[in-house]
């Protein structure tokens, strides 16, 4: 039987947790250091166990103001305690609500400075370690990130299903207008072809490529209840499991 498995950014108090969650395997929580706090996290794992959604860390530059979206030049050992604290805060609230944490994947500038920075991507291991060497870190296969952790740790490749892709595999900036895509017939298409060809159509109308474990939905993008809801039928006529 063929599987998917989709994952959300959640805990960032978009509003749409609630919905999200009945549509996921996995889930990534903002650890408050670009949204949320510990109230919502703790809510927000609460959220993850009622559906049985695996829980993972989503550590950040600490940069509310900029959502995490902004590079920080950081002292090496600054930016391994502030994730470190990050995840471990993350670990500690879901064995409280009796989970186990079962991935780390960074947020924004921190998860995009990690394909390219060796720095940035040690650093990242690093603080997984501290915590716990048996969770699994999420990026983009081919990046720094990913070569680094194939020494280390268990690395799981992801995709993204409604965000626009150069002809390099990064993605689309944000500061674009057709960096995100919101139409969840538009983003069905794009998944679809990922999953059955393991290609991706560029902005640039070629077809690339792509390796993945897991595919991404945002949770702070308008669409992206309507855009599970819509991928976990179209999937599930097709016979996927999730």
């Amino acid at each position: 039987m063929k599987r998917i498995i989709l994952n959300a950014d959640v805990g960032e108090e978009s509003g749409f947790d609630e919905k999200i969650m009945p549509y996921v395997s996995w889930c990534n929580i903002s650890c408050g250091a670009h949204a949320g706090n510990d109230e919502v996290i703790q809510k927000t794992i609460e959220l993850a166990v009622q559906y049985n959604v695996k829980i993972g860390a989503h550590p950040s530059y600490p940069d509310p103001t900029n959502f995490g979206r902004i590079s920080m030049n950081m002292p090496y050992d600054d930016l391994v305690q502030t994730i470190t604290s990050q995840i471990l805060k993350m670990k500690l609230y879901t064995e409280k609500a009796g989970a186990k944490l079962h991935h780390v994947k960074p947020h924004g500038a921190l998860y995009n400075d990690a394909l390219q920075n060796k720095r940035v991507a040690a650093a990242i291991i690093d603080s997984v370690k501290n915590v716990d060497r048996r969770l699994g870190v999420v990026t983009l296969k081919d990046s720094e990130l990913s070569h680094l952790c194939s020494e280390f740790l268990d690395v799981k490749y992801e995709a993204f299903a409604d965000r626009n892709y150069n002809d390099d595999l990064t993605l689309v900036s944000r500061t674009e207008n057709d960096a995100v895509i919101t139409d969840p017939e538009l983003v069905f298409n794009h998944v679809f072809k990922m999953v059955s060809q393991g290609k991706v159509e560029t902005i640039n109308g070629r077809e690339i490529p792509v390796y993945f474990d897991t595919v991404c939905v945002h949770g702070d993008n308008p669409k992206s209840v309507e855009i599970l809801e819509y991928l976990h039928k179209r999937f599930s006529d097709l016979n996927f499991v999730f």
